[in-house]
């Protein structure tokens, strides 16, 4: 029973973790996107960690035992990491190619 509080409370904090790193990715203000980058690497370091602990108790309470990238939390993990890594690549790219384009349109630019 306390391995099982255990997992839910180690996928809890993975989940957070997670929205910890995906907060310095895409909602830091007034940051450029090199210091995004910067702050999003510190915090997958963070949420790795985070996962990997919570999908070895998560390995231990399987019957037979799962490999590690199996459990629930690491591809929680990898999903989200390949998410935000396409989703910042694509922001970075629209705001430095898109987003001045649409601001020399505008009317009240002389």
């Amino acid at each position: 029973m306390l391995l099982d509080l255990g997992r839910a409370v180690s996928f809890l904090f993975s989940i957070l973790s997670l929205w910890y790193l995906l907060d310095a990715a895409f909602f830091l203000p007034a940051a450029r996107w090199e210091e995004r980058l910067v702050a999003a690497i510190a915090r997958v370091v963070i949420a790795a960690c985070f996962c990997v602990a919570s999908g070895l108790l998560f390995r231990l309470c399987s019957r037979p035992p799962l490999p590690l990238a199996q459990t629930l939390p690491v591809r929680l993990f990898l999903w989200t990491l390949l998410g935000a890594s396409l989703l910042f690549v694509l922001a970075w790219i629209l705001d430095v190619y898109y987003v001045p384009l649409l601001w020399r349109n505008q009317p009240w630019v002389f």
